[in-house]
C-alpha cells in the first residue's frame, strides 16, 4: 500500500472509519455473512493498533503491519470454518480503498446490483452490441468487460461525473489507483477493456476528445509467473479425503478427476454435456469455451467409472444436459462465472492440505500440475498443447519454467493415459 496516498477518510478515529465502512457496506447490500467478516477483521485491525499503540487513525504502516502480523493466520485457512483469515488482506485492502476513496467498490458478484444511469446503461448496451457484432468477442470475454466497465461507469457516477461526455483524464487516473490492487494482468484487462470502451465512445461522438491515449500501457510478460503446480502427495491426499459415498463426493471427485487426470479447463467442465461423453469411442470431444476450437480426450477408465458412479448413483433426474449439476432443487447446471473453486477448497480444507510456498489452490492449478507433470517425463510440447488444447506453443512453453526438481511427483499416471497414441 502506497503510504503517501491521501486519505479522504483517513483522518477519522479508527473506529469511526471502520463504522463508516459498515455502513456503506450495508448500502451496497453485502449479505450478513460478508459483513460479519469484515467487522471481524476490522476490529482485529482496531486491537492491534492499540496494542502495537500505533494510533487511532488508519495508515499505510498500520495496514501492512497488521496483515504481515497474521500472514501466519493462513496456516489455519486450511481447517474447515476458519478459512475466513484468507480474507485478511483483502479486507484491509478494502478499508484502505475507503479511507483513501470515501467509497468501496463492489465485489464482482454484486454488478448486478449497480444501478447506472438510463442513458448510461443504453451506451453500455450499444456497446456490448459492438462487441458482440463488430469485435466478435466470446460470451465469457463479453460478460468480464461489461462487469468491469459497469464498475467504472459506478466509480465515475461516484466522482460526482454526470454524463459520459464529462470525463476527464483525472477521472480515469483515480480509478485505475481504485483497481491498483489487483494482480498486474488484471490491470492490464481493465485497461484494456476501458481503453476500447474510451474509443467506442470518440467514435460514436460522445466524447469530442480521445482519453484512450491518456491510459498508461501495462506490459505483462506472458510468462512473468511460474505456473502452480501440486506435489504428488497432496494429490493423493486431496482425492483421498472425498466421500464417495455422497452424491456431493461422487460429484465433486468426478470433477477433480477430470482437472487432475485430463487436464480440463473449468469451463469446459462446467459445460460438459452429455452428449460430449461418447462412450463407445471412450473418448470426451468437446469445442472448448475458451478457444472455441475441437478438443478430444480419452475417457480413461479411472474417470469413465467416475463419472458412471455420478451419473447412476449421484445425479438428480433433471432435463438439463450439463453433466454436473448444483445440489440441491431444481438442481440447475453452474453459473457461467463459477470457477469450481469452492469444490477444491472444501476438499483440501477438510484434507488439511498446506503448502510450502504460496500458490494457486484452484481447478487451474490441477491443469497445471498435469502439465508440468507431462513435461518432466518428456512429452512432447505439441503433444501437451494437445492435450491442453493450447492454440500455440508458447502457452504450453511456460510450464518449462517450473523447477523440476522441486516439482518432480504430481497427478498423472502416462501409461494409464496416454494422449500422445
Amino acid at each position: 500500500m502506497d503510504q503517501s496516498n491521501r486519505l479522504v477518510s483517513g483522518n477519522l478515529p479508527l473506529g469511526q472509519l471502520v463504522g463508516n465502512a459498515l455502513g456503506e457496506l450495508e448500502k451496497l447490500r453485502y449479505s450478513r455473512r460478508s459483513l460479519d467478516r469484515y467487522r471481524a477483521i476490522w476490529t482485529r485491525l482496531i486491537e492491534f493498533s492499540r496494542q502495537k499503540k500505533l494510533g487511532d487513525e488508519f495508515s499505510g504502516n498500520l495496514a501492512a503491519r497488521f496483515v504481515e502480523e497474521y500472514r501466519a493466520g493462513d496456516k489455519q485457512a486450511h481447517k474447515p470454518g476458519e478459512g475466513w483469515w484468507r480474507h485478511i488482506a483483502f479486507g484491509v485492502q478494502v478499508l484502505a480503498d475507503f479511507a483513501q476513496y470515501g467509497r468501496i467498490g463492489r465485489a464482482r458478484a454484486d454488478i448486478e446490483k449497480i444501478h447506472l444511469r438510463p442513458a448510461t446503461k443504453k451506451v453500455l448496451r450499444d456497446y456490448e452490441q459492438y462487441c458482440k457484432d463488430g469485435l466478435q468477442l466470446r460470451p465469457a470475454t463479453l460478460q468480464k468487460r461489461t462487469g468491469e466497465l459497469t464498475i467504472f461507469l459506478d466509480f465515475l457516477s461516484s466522482r460526482k461525473a454526470k454524463a459520459l461526455d464529462e470525463i476527464q483524464a483525472l477521472d480515469l487516473s483515480e480509478f485505475l489507483s481504485f483497481r491498483g490492487h489487483l494482480k498486474p494482468n488484471t490491470v492490464s484487462r481493465v485497461v484494456s477493456d476501458v481503453r476500447s470502451f474510451l474509443r467506442f465512445l470518440t467514435m460514436r461522438g460522445i466524447l469530442q476528445k480521445d482519453l484512450s491515449v491518456e491510459l498508461p500501457k501495462v506490459r505483462v510478460p506472458r510468462d512473468a509467473s511460474i505456473p502452480s503446480v501440486w506435489d504428488h502427495d497432496l494429490i493423493s491426499k486431496l482425492l483421498g479425503a472425498i466421500d464417495r459415498s455422497s452424491a456431493k463426493g461422487k460429484r465433486d471427485y468426478a470433477i477433480l478427476l477430470l482437472a487432475c487426470r485430463l487436464g480440463l479447463r473449468a469451463g469446459d467442465i462446467r459445460t460438459l454435456k452429455l452428449d460430449h461423453l461418447r462412450w463407445e469411442d471412450s473418448r470426451i470431444e468437446i469445442t472448448q469455451s475458451k478457444t472455441a476450437t475441437p478438443l478430444s480426450l480419452p475417457l480413461t477408465e479411472e474417470v469413465g467409472e467416475a463419472l458412471i458412479d455420478y451419473l447412476k448413483s449421484g445425479r438428480p433426474k433433471t432435463a438439463h444436459r450439463e453433466v454436473f449439476l448444483k445440489l440441491t432443487p431444481p438442481f440447475d447446471p453452474f453459473g457461467g462465472s463459477n470457477n469450481l473453486y469452492d469444490i477444491v477448497r472444501y476438499w483440501r480444507q477438510l484434507a488439511g492440505i498446506t503448502f510450502r510456498t504460496p500458490q494457486k489452490r484452484g481447478i487451474h492449478s490441477l491443469r497445471h500440475t498435469l502439465a508440468t507433470r507431462l513435461l518432466e517425463q518428456g512429452t512432447p510440447f505439441s503433444t501437451i498443447a494437445d492435450i491442453l488444447g493450447h492454440t500455440s506453443l508458447e502457452s504450453t512453453r511456460i510450464y518449462a519454467k517450473a523447477d523440476v526438481e522441486a516439482l518432480r511427483s504430481v497427478a498423472l499416471d502416462t501409461e494409464e493415459v496416454n494422449h500422445a497414441e
